[in-house]
Formats: structure tokens, C-alpha cells, sequence
């Protein structure tokens, strides 16, 4: 048994600064990460993040307020105002510690740091390095935190949280490396996991986006919110869905259909290729499904070409060597074969603005967690934003909650317990015939939540959808491993995490169902409109042991900034 004051699980962007934030403070802080920090998914966004810096010439008359307008705008009025309103106050002051420990942010000529057009804001406020700004913030931060010697347990997959008499008091590992479970014992717990991206066939995530950190609070009491909110990228590569970045919208690339039409014209004429994200794989969906598709096959351009060689290899070269690798196509020469993917989860763990959970002890950050900032569809550039600033903000919180913790001493029988729980699973799994191939029950899984919970929903495909899934939920007891070897057993973590995942897509899917309206990226040909009246309100999802789905409840939005209006670019 290995003890810290706080765990932090997940080495990306918002665990690191989170980790970082209680270090500052004394706190002794370890990060679990299933994988090296520097290679957590946070590296993969591209574009930007956004702060009311007006640097840029067009957004001189910039402010946190307008910041938080076109956040809660974007978000169709189901955002938390109270929290986007703090986001965009937190904006500035972190971008500026950013910049002070060392991102290299792209910069104007006079030195000030470069920001860019991102769809549905009003001004150019999406900061930047080059098209690698995840990568760069992230190594910025790996760096603050070996700096100050924060301890890092680097592949080790996280099972479970330790949980006793209600309170939060660590987690459970299995040590990749090594071999064999392990008890991490702690006064506090930062869940900082990332998205649940692979639980759909098309996503532009990492093969680690599980969705394990939610479904790891989730079975433990703690409700996931507003799951059924799900974004859908507008340009992820035909063949591979990976990320072609919306700084090459924001740079000026043009997206084009099989008649060399630049459609977007038809549906968003004043923002054009930089509408909402939602608007747009809407949009292109729409002349993909109506026959305008390239040579009629379901996909679409993003043409770069017009920019010009010297601003691509300036501003995008990420996408370029992207589309060379990925798709055999050099930007520079030849437009770049699109589709719209799953990319981002607007739903998570349910936190309040500072990170803490219905349970004590327990907190969460970044994309794992629904503070709720993003509403019902997350404009670019506000992702990474929440990262650092809600990441920082649960590390202030944990340093506030140390504050008052009178009893800093975990259950060890608890966490003995917890570690002989998950070993007996593990033991099931091993000696269990598998009369269910895993692998592709998760592909099976995988596409049919693309086929029946996508851009496009309605009563009777997504019905058929749940009762798949109810299904899927009823063979995963059948499953077993194909290795029982103890050290980097892939195939363990793999096959264990296979139930949660199908825990997180019966969320979406029954949250999905349930809500007849459409806001934001739910979107329903049944009931097209939004519907404040019934539904401004947040959905709960608690887990129900020998159940297939979530017990749904709901709680009331965060109003009182902004007034409510119609949705319009």
C-alpha cells in the first residue's frame, strides 16, 4: 500500500494542473497516468486556446464578458453562467502563467502573443502555437511539474476508487510495468481522465479514451451529467477520422462538395466555415447524406491550397504532415478528404466550479468532468481552456478541503479489500471460457453508436440503438481473457474496461432518448427545436447495480448573466 495526501489519475493538462496548484502548496501529490504525461491526449489539440487577450487587430475591443456571451451562446443556453463567467475571468491570468513558464505561443510581429478566428466567437481570441498548441502547453506543464519534483507512477492503469463510509480515500493500480495490483491510499482524489471518445467507432480520440475515469466515479455513487451532449468534429481525415485541426478554418480554408460548391453558404452565410462545430458537421453531414459528396462518396474537401506553401508550413504543419501520413495527401498541392468524427465529451462527472463531487474526497477536471461550461456544444478553443483553468481550480479546492480535514488517515482495510476485489475479478476474467469475443463486442458497440446515436437522432433509431446496447451489456459477462501473463497484459486492461465502456454509452444513449428537443449538438429530426420550457435543465445518470441503463433525474441550468434568446450565426 502506497500513500499520498492526494492522487491525482490522469497525467494531461487539467491533472497536471492540478497536481502542480497542491504541490505549490505543500501538499504531497502523486499522478497516476496510464501512460507518460507527456503522451496524454491533451497533445493532440491543435488550434488553440481562448483568452480575451484582444491582441489581434480585429479583437481590440475583446472582453472576458464578450468571452463569456459567446461561450454561453455556443452552448445554446445550457451552460452553468456562473462558471462560464469565471472561466473567461480565469482565462487571462492563465494564459499569462502559461506564457511566464515557458509556451511558446506563436507570436504578432511586436511580440505580443497571436490569437486567431474560431467558430461562433464574435473576435479573434483563440491563442496559439502554430497548429501543436496542446502539445506545447503540455510539455510546458510536465516541465512545472518535474520542476517541482511532483511524484509521477507513469503506466499504471487505475481500476477503482477506494471508497469508505462515503469518503474518497484512494484508488486501485494495476502496474503495468511490474505486475499485480496496488493500493494508492490518499486523503483526496483528482479524477483527471479525459474523454470517453472510443466508445464510438469514428472518434478522433486516443485508444486510452475510454471513458474508464467516469465509469470508475460512476459505479461508485457519483452522477455523470449531461452524457447525451456529444460533439462531433467537423473534420476528422476520411479514412482515419484523426483531428484536421479548426485553425485551418480559423487561417481561412474553405470546405467544398462534389461540385466545388462552398456550401457552408447555405447554412451559417455570415460566419461560413467558422459556425459553431455543431452547425458545421451538421452541414456537411447534410450534403454528404443528399448526394454532394466527393465523386458521391461520403466525404468532403477542406481546402487549404489557396493559403499559400509559406502560411501552411508557418501555421499549419501539423495538419500537413497529419494528411501526408494519414491520408497520402500533401496540403499544399491537393485538398484534404474530411468527415465529421466524434471528438469531444460535453458530459462527465458532475462538479461544481471548483471541482468537487457529491462525494468527499472526490474531485474532477477537464473533459472527464461537466462543471458545466460548454453547454450543449463546446466551442474550439474553450476545451483546452477548461483544462488549466479547472484544473487549477481542483487543486485550490483540494488545498481548501485539507484545510478542514480533521481525520487524515485512509481505511487500510478498505483499501486491502478493494485490492482483493478487483484481483478476484481479474481471476474471473482469466479463468472464464470466453464464449464472447471481446474485441469485437466492442466493435460492435463502437459502430452502433455511430449508427444510431450520430449527428442525426430520432425515437425509433435510437430505441433499436439501446435495446443493442441492453444487449451487448448482457453478453459482456461472457467475455475472458486471451493472455493471463501478469506484466503489460493489454489485453486485461482492455477486456476489464470493455463493461464501463458500455456503462458510459448507455448514459449517452438513454440520456439521448429521454431529451425531446434539439440544443446544441443533439439534434433531432423528431423534435427540431429547442424546448426551454421542458428542457432547461441538466441530466443525472446514477449507476444501478444489475441494471443495463442509468436512473436518469435532472437539476436546473445556472442562469442570471445572460438572457435567453435564439440560437442564430
Amino acid at each position: 500500500m502506497i500513500h499520498h495526501d492526494l492522487i491525482v489519475v490522469g497525467g494531461g493538462l487539467s491533472g497536471l494542473r492540478a497536481a502542480i496548484e497542491a504541490k505549490m502548496a505543500g501538499i504531497d501529490v502523486a499522478v497516476l497516468s496510464q501512460v507518460h504525461p507527456a503522451r496524454s491526449h491533451s497533445a493532440a489539440a491543435q488550434g488553440g486556446i481562448n483568452a480575451a487577450l484582444g491582441n489581434h487587430p480585429n479583437g481590440a475591443d475583446d472582453s472576458w464578458e464578450r468571452h463569456a456571451f459567446d461561450t454561453t451562446k455556443g452552448g445554446d443556453f445550457l451552460g452553468d453562467q456562473d462558471a462560464i463567467v469565471q472561466m473567461a475571468k480565469d482565462a487571462i491570468p492563465c494564459i499569462f502563467e502559461m506564457d511566464h513558464w515557458g509556451c511558446p505561443f506563436s507570436r504578432f510581429e511586436d511580440g505580443r502573443i497571436a490569437q486567431r478566428p474560431f467558430g461562433g466567437a464574435g473576435f479573434p481570441r483563440t491563442c496559439y502555437g502554430a497548429d501543436k498548441t496542446g502539445h506545447y502547453l503540455l510539455h510546458t506543464l510536465v516541465e512545472q511539474a518535474y520542476r517541482l519534483q511532483v511524484k509521477f507512477y507513469v503506466e499504471q492503469y487505475v481500476t477503482e476508487l477506494i471508497v469508505h463510509e462515503g469518503l474518497c480515500q484512494g484508488v486501485v493500480a494495476y502496474d503495468m510495468i511490474r505486475g499485480g495490483f496496488e493500493a494508492f491510499t490518499a486523503n483526496a482524489v483528482v479524477v483527471a481522465t479525459g474523454g470517453y471518445g472510443r466508445i464510438y467507432s469514428n472518434s478522433t480520440n486516443a485508444i486510452i479514451n475510454t471513458g474508464s475515469g467516469m465509469a470508475m466515479a460512476y459505479r461508485a455513487g457519483v452522477p455523470l451529467k449531461d452524457m447525451e451532449f456529444v460533439q462531433f468534429h467537423p473534420t476528422g481525415l476520411r479514412t482515419t477520422n484523426i483531428l484536421m485541426s479548426e485553425a485551418a478554418r480559423g487561417e481561412g480554408a474553405y470546405l467544398v462538395n462534389g461540385l466545388g460548391e462552398r456550401f457552408m453558404e447555405r447554412y451559417a452565410p455570415k460566419f461560413m466555415e467558422l459556425a459553431p462545430r455543431d452547425i458545421t458537421a451538421r452541414s456537411i453531414q447534410t450534403e454528404i447524406n443528399e448526394g454532394r459528396g466527393i465523386n458521391g462518396e461520403p466525404y468532403i474537401y477542406l481546402d487549404i491550397r489557396h493559403l499559400g506553401a509559406e502560411k501552411i508550413l508557418e501555421r499549419l504543419p501539423g495538419i500537413r504532415d497529419l494528411a501526408i501520413h494519414f491520408e497520402g495527401v500533401d496540403a499544399i498541392e491537393a485538398p484534404i478528404p474530411i468527415v465529421p468524427s466524434q471528438h469531444y465529451s460535453m458530459g462527465g462527472i458532475d462538479t461544481n466550479m471548483n471541482g468537487a463531487t457529491i462525494m468527499p474526497g472526490l474531485f474532477a477536471a477537464g473533459e472527464c468532468a461537466c462543471v458545466s461550461v460548454h453547454g450543449r456544444i463546446g466551442l474550439g478553443g474553450n476545451s483546452l481552456l477548461e483544462t488549466i483553468v479547472f484544473g487549477r481550480r481542483a487543486g485550490a479546492e483540494v488545498i481548501r478541503f485539507f484545510a478542514d480535514l480533521r481525520e487524515k488517515r485512509p481505511n487500510a482495510r478498505t483499501a486491502f479489500a478493494a485490492v482483493e476485489k478487483v484481483e478476484n475479478t481479474m481471476k474471473t476474467l482469466a479463468d472464464r471460457p470466453a464464449t464472447v469475443d471481446a474485441y469485437a463486442l466492442r466493435t460492435e458497440m463502437t459502430v452502433l453508436m455511430k449508427e444510431h446515436f450520430f449527428l442525426f437522432r430520432d425515437e425509433p433509431t435510437m430505441k433499436a440503438g439501446l435495446d443493442k446496447l441492453a444487449d451487448i451489456k448482457d453478453r459482456v459477462s461472457k467475455i475472458g481473457l486471451r493472455w493471463t501473463g501478469s506484466i503489460f497484459n493489454v489485453d486485461m486492461i482492455r477486456t476489464y474496461e470493455l463493461e464501463g465502456m458500455i456503462d458510459v454509452a448507455l448514459t449517452v444513449a438513454q440520456g439521448a432518448l429521454v431529451r425531446q428537443e434539439s440544443r446544441g449538438s443533439h439534434y433531432r429530426t423528431d423534435y427540431s427545436t429547442r424546448d426551454d420550457a421542458n428542457w432547461l435543465k441538466h441530466t443525472l445518470a446514477f449507476y444501478q447495480a444489475g441494471v443495463s441503463g442509468p436512473r436518469l433525474d435532472f437539476k436546473p441550468v445556472t442562469l442570471g448573466t445572460f438572457e435567453l434568446e435564439e440560437r442564430k450565426y
